[in-house]
């Protein structure tokens, strides 16, 4: 059903318009036989505290958020009690849990940051149609960490003794972010480009949506969010805006469903092969 009275679409990236980290994180649990969903329930369980959620806020640097991710992703008695409440909430049978991880953060990070360096075609060439129309603002909401300045490595005494030779080039070959944590060809679709780092809020907090809204002087009402986890579109929602949720490999359904919203065709004449991934 078209939706004349929006003037904004929203767009997440990781999971959205580039390849989700998630990826990386089921991969890790299978090759080291951890359940299904325990890092996540590791990553999410502390809230807003956790290391995940202060790096992207920028209020830590970089080694030191690898410390801290590593000890909590290490956190079995925390891990196996919200891994328990996860499988209560989800009515799945829960299976035998971890005793002991020994998890390196900078490693599963690498990878995670790696594997969210292959764009979906899909989304990019519908954000290049809607932007031709040039009929709605195209807004980038995404948790990221591209505050990249000399401070940004955190690199003292200790983690230089630990990482012997790793300088800011280095580190940032290791986790594929030679042109940034989102290439400036990937910022240019966008009209706004708001990153959680950058202003010291994430998803799902209501002031960084509203931020959107002021900056791009829309009400959350004229606004249509695309997102790949229910927890941030959940706070869209209950401000106002209309919602689509980006499934894992499923971004071709989730761009009919926002064609429809705008009234033009965002899949239609696109190669078989234009929903498959490929590098930034």
């Amino acid at each position: 059903m078209s939706s004349p009275h929006l003037k904004a679409i929203l767009f997440d990236i990781g999971g959205v318009v580039v390849q989700s980290p998630l990826l990386a994180i089921r991969e890790y649990e299978i090759e080291h036989r951890i359940p299904n969903n325990y890092i996540n329930c590791l990553i999410t369980g502390r809230g807003s505290e956790g290391a995940w959620q202060e790096f992207e806020r920028g209020q830590i640097s970089l080694f030191p958020f690898y410390e801290k991710f590593s000890q909590e992703l290490s956190d079995v008695d925390n891990g196996n009690k919200w891994y328990i409440e996860y499988c209560e909430r989800k009515n799945i049978a829960c299976p035998e849990l971890p005793q002991k991880l020994v998890i390196d953060g900078r490693e599963l990070f690498g990878r995670m940051m790696r594997t969210s360096q292959t764009l979906d075609k899909y989304v990019y060439e519908a954000i290049l149609r809607i932007r031709a129309v040039e009929r709605w603002r195209v807004i980038a909401l995404t948790n990221n960490y591209s505050k990249i300045d000399a401070s940004f490595l955190g690199l003292d005494i200790r983690y230089s003794k630990r990482y012997p030779g790793v300088t800011l080039d280095s580190e940032l070959r290791f986790l594929g972010w030679e042109r940034g944590p989102v290439p400036p060809h990937i910022r240019k679709l966008f009209d706004d480009f708001l990153d959680s780092s950058e202003v010291g809020m994430r998803k799902p907090e209501r002031r960084f949506y509203l931020l959107a809204c002021e900056r791009n002087h829309i009400r959350p009402q004229e606004a249509v969010f695309l997102d790949d986890l229910g927890l941030n579109l959940k706070t869209a929602r209950e401000l106002g805006m209309e919602t689509i949720h980006v499934p894992m490999g499923g971004a071709a359904s989730a761009l009919r469903i926002l064609g429809d919203k705008l009234g033009i065709d965002l899949t239609q004449d696109l190669e078989p092969e234009a929903n498959m991934p490929s590098k930034l």
